[in-house]
């Protein structure tokens, strides 16, 4: 039986290999390696890798590591997720929801938290769902509108 960081590894190794698009793809592939796992910690495991699912045309798509480098190169990301695959951004109070296509929220928040802010207290990403907590209500109406100008272009 593996370890989680061993079982994790390799997660990362079939999909650096492989072209996987689901959940249930990814468990097959495992199973068929003699690793004996739910799609429930294969789900866990995704978004504690922070996984993201790229368009490979079609309307398919693939799981794959999020690439990111330096903080420049975080916002030129981030951008352009935003505008790809961002759908809507609501707020109440100091809390803010973000809505993005099926199965583009985990790289859409690691890219948030990524980027190291001090008004960005923490993400919780879903499939299609981010929510961001900014440390006050003022900070919280400037992340909206800076997250709506990018949304938008």
């Amino acid at each position: 039986m593996l370890s989680k960081d061993q079982r994790q590894k390799r997660i990362q190794d079939i999909i650096a290999r492989e072209s996987v698009s689901t959940q249930a793809d990814l468990v097959a592939r495992l199973r068929a390696d003699g690793v004996h796992v739910t799609q429930a910690t294969v789900s866990r495991d995704i978004n504690e890798l922070r996984l993201v699912r790229l368009p490979i045309g079609k309307g398919r798509h693939r799981y794959a590591l999020a690439q990111v480098a330096g903080h420049g190169n975080v916002e030129e990301e981030l951008a352009r997720l935003f505008q790809n695959f961002v759908h809507d951004v609501d707020r109440g109070e100091n809390m803010l929801v973000i809505r993005t296509a099926d199965g583009h929220a985990t790289g859409v928040a690691l890219l948030l938290d990524r980027l190291r802010r001090d008004d960005i207290v923490g993400t919780i990403a879903g499939e299609d769902t981010i929510f961001v907590v900014a440390r006050t209500i003022a900070e919280g109406e400037e992340l909206m509108e800076e997250l709506n100008a990018l949304m938008i272009g």
